[in-house]
């Protein structure tokens, strides 16, 4: 469902949007290359079903499918490259301390559409090597803040080439970090959002660890797929959307799986199907690198340094007609 803030306007017009779009996307690509030791490589839009490489999200989605009669087999679109790009940083010798990072665009069918989603997803997908004593709450830590040390650089650079962000706030490097059992037990009567939004409207910029396992009450913060991050090393990078008021997740990421770690997750999420897979099978036989990694919200980005309150003023993408019924008359363009 669409929000429609009361007096919202854009900071731009729709052509200087354009243009602030790509810079956003240049500067940032640039600074997280610097920051991670990443280099950018070409991903794919389809894979194979059969590879097990495609993510399964919280295992309620449907991946969009279609048969290819010239090799005779089906394809998914994907609707992440979690794995892809494990199996990829092996298949490219990366040794420890690099990775790499690509444009991924997805179709998630059955999205709920509202002011933050959409059935296109396009992010900034990156994964990293790491030596086996880099699985820790620490390096994890580092790495989070030399994300959001990118997304402040990237603002600062903003500010400087359009003066009509001034009115906008800028952003800290400063993190809060915090696990769902803490949150949970700070705020046992919220519901998981409300508990992410009471957080970071207190603390900003918060990163929300250790999602996909039961908390204390019996259900997890949130769901989490099994077979790549560590759900004892994983998070959420959120940040406060002003015109909606509200938090709103930028980035999912955390250490991935080892085989100790894959092998108790599968069993606990009644996935033990999975072992069959041939990815599933390399990283239970480890034979794939120890590796961290994430995907980071370029629409989101762009949301958050443009104060915008809809995902559609930064991205093309379907919408129903009551959503552009709403939007074209509180005068929010969406492209």
């Amino acid at each position: 469902m669409t929000e429609i803030p009361a007096g919202y306007s854009s900071e731009l017009d729709t052509y200087d949007t354009q243009r602030a779009i790509e810079r956003i996307k240049h500067i940032f690509l640039a600074k997280l290359c610097a920051a991670l030791h990443l280099v950018r490589v070409t991903a794919p839009l389809v894979v194979d079903p059969a590879t097990g490489v495609n993510d399964n999200l919280n295992g309620v989605e449907r991946p969009v499918g279609f048969d290819v009669p010239a090799i005779g087999k089906d394809a998914e679109v994907v609707q992440s490259l979690a794995k892809w790009k494990r199996v990829a940083l092996k298949r490219y010798d990366f040794k420890v301390g690099k990775g790499i990072v690509c444009d991924m665009n997805a179709i998630r069918r059955d999205e709920e559409l509202d002011n933050l989603h959409s059935v296109y997803v396009d992010q900034w997908d990156w994964e990293k090597v790491i030596r086996e004593e880099d699985r820790n709450e620490a390096y994890l830590k580092n790495v989070v803040r030399s994300i959001v040390s990118a997304v402040c650089a990237t603002e600062m650079n903003l500010h400087a080439m359009f003066p009509q962000l001034q009115d906008l706030p800028l952003h800290t490097p400063s993190v809060t970090f915090i696990t769902t059992q803490e949150l949970e037990d700070k705020y046992p009567d919220l519901t998981p959002k409300e508990r992410e939004n009471a957080i970071v409207k207190e603390n900003g910029t918060t990163f929300l660890m250790k999602i996909g396992a039961p908390l204390k009450s019996g259900k997890p913060h949130d769901g989490r797929a099994p077979d790549y991050d560590d759900w004892d090393l994983n998070g959420d990078l959120l940040f406060w959307n002003e015109p909606l008021q509200c938090s709103y997740e930028l980035s999912s990421m955390g250490i991935r799986v080892s085989p100790e770690s894959m092998d108790k997750q599968l069993t606990m999420a009644g996935c033990d199907d999975r072992r069959v897979l041939p990815f599933h099978k390399a990283v239970l036989n480890g034979e794939l690198p120890y590796t961290i990694g994430g995907g980071i919200g370029q629409s989101r980005l762009c949301m958050l340094l443009l104060g915008s309150a809809h995902i559609g003023e930064v991205q093309a993408s379907v919408w129903d007609e009551a959503t552009r019924e709403a939007c074209a008359k509180a005068g929010i363009p969406l492209l």
